[in-house]
């Protein structure tokens, strides 16, 4: 694992945290009717999500663990080596389906779930960034 890589994509996340935070209006209805935030907010969610799968598989390849078949599944093998909790990786995969819609439009995006997980999830991506930071500590702390 190349931590510099790592610690590049973390703060990526980092600047996409604090466009969501800076940029997700009071409400869902000012969203809904804003197109610029809608710009903004959605494109700083997609864009952490990504992160944190594209982090989460440079974590992996580096360890001793099967490559995930999908986006989401990413999320469940780094709960299984104990770097997230279980109820994190699953509230990641669903962001992963947000992602989803978002990127190819499989469907209208739907505004009041966008503003959702942009007030109250958007603390989900810290988490992540919590654990896997506290994962690159264990690792310079561990001799190998």
């Amino acid at each position: 694992m190349d931590r510099h890589v790592v610690e590049q994509k973390l703060e990526s996340l980092r600047r996409c945290i604090a466009r969501v935070r800076q940029k997700t209006p009071a409400t869902a209805e000012a969203l809904a009717s804003d197109p610029d935030a809608q710009d903004v907010v959605t494109l700083n969610l997609t864009r952490a999500v990504q992160l944190c799968v594209d982090i989460g598989a440079h974590v992996i390849a580096g360890s001793d663990q099967a490559a995930p078949d999908t986006m989401g599944q990413t999320f469940d093998v780094l709960a299984d080596m104990g770097l997230i909790a279980p109820e994190l990786a699953l509230r990641m995969k669903k962001a992963v389906g947000f992602r989803n819609i978002a990127i190819h439009n499989y469907e209208a995006i739907d505004w009041q779930i966008t503003y959702l997980i942009a007030s109250r999830h958007i603390e989900d991506f810290s988490a992540f960034a919590v654990g896997i930071m506290n994962y690159l500590e264990a690792q310079i702390d561990s001799p190998e």
